[in-house]
């Protein structure tokens, strides 16, 4: 009899342990992105630029935040301007979680945009933020990994040129894994939400 009451408390106590373990894992559930899902891409897994404070910089000096990169130049009249405040806006609406959120600018005109004019250009965003240049060569394998197009246009004199270029933005995890790619003009809202959606999952 006691035997017999001993095997029935212990199927009792093993449904509700059955039950945690799988609302453990529906906490573990993959979150649903604004932006455009791309968790396990192949490219885009570095950033091996230099900073405009001169120091050299890879994806994983960032590990601990969430990462968003986006590919411009100092002179651009509209979508990159946009883009940044768009961004600071996101670390603003995050509150204290804003500082775990790292904007990057990576530079696709290093003929003009020198490391004093990127940290300027920063500070008008936010000054947490960082731009990242190199050699010519170096920004094109940089851009050929993130599958970013852009292109010199001449303008009326030599300095007056402006640069065709992808606009969007890449966000990465706080492992530095790629997970979400935010096309120009999604909005900040949606940035806002895949922000807080890879911090959480991340706890």
């Amino acid at each position: 009899m006691l035997k017999r009451n001993a095997l029935k408390l212990i199927a009792a106590c093993a449904i509700p342990a059955s039950v945690t373990v799988l609302l453990g894992a529906c906490s573990k559930a993959k979150p649903e992105f604004r932006g455009v899902d791309i968790t396990g891409a192949d490219y885009a897994r570095d950033l091996p630029l230099t900073d405009h404070n001169g120091q050299a910089r890879h994806l994983q000096d960032f590990r601990g935040k969430v990462v968003v990169v986006f590919f411009g130049f100092t002179q651009c009249p509209d979508v990159c301007p946009t883009s940044m405040q768009e961004l600071a806006e996101v670390k603003q609406q995050l509150g204290a979680d804003g500082e775990r959120l790292q904007g990057i600018f990576v530079t696709v005109d290093p003929e003009r945009d020198t490391p004093e004019m990127l940290k300027a250009y920063m500070a008008n965003f936010d000054p947490s933020f960082l731009a990242l240049s190199g050699s010519p060569a170096e920004i094109a394998a940089v851009a050929k990994d993130f599958k970013i197009y852009y292109k010199k246009v001449d303008g009326k004199t030599p300095t007056s040129y402006t640069m065709d270029h992808s606009a969007g933005s890449y966000v990465y995890d706080p492992q530095g894994r790629l997970r979400v790619y935010h096309r120009y003009g999604s909005g900040t809202q949606a940035l806002a939400a895949d922000v807080r959606a890879l911090l959480h999952e991340a706890g």
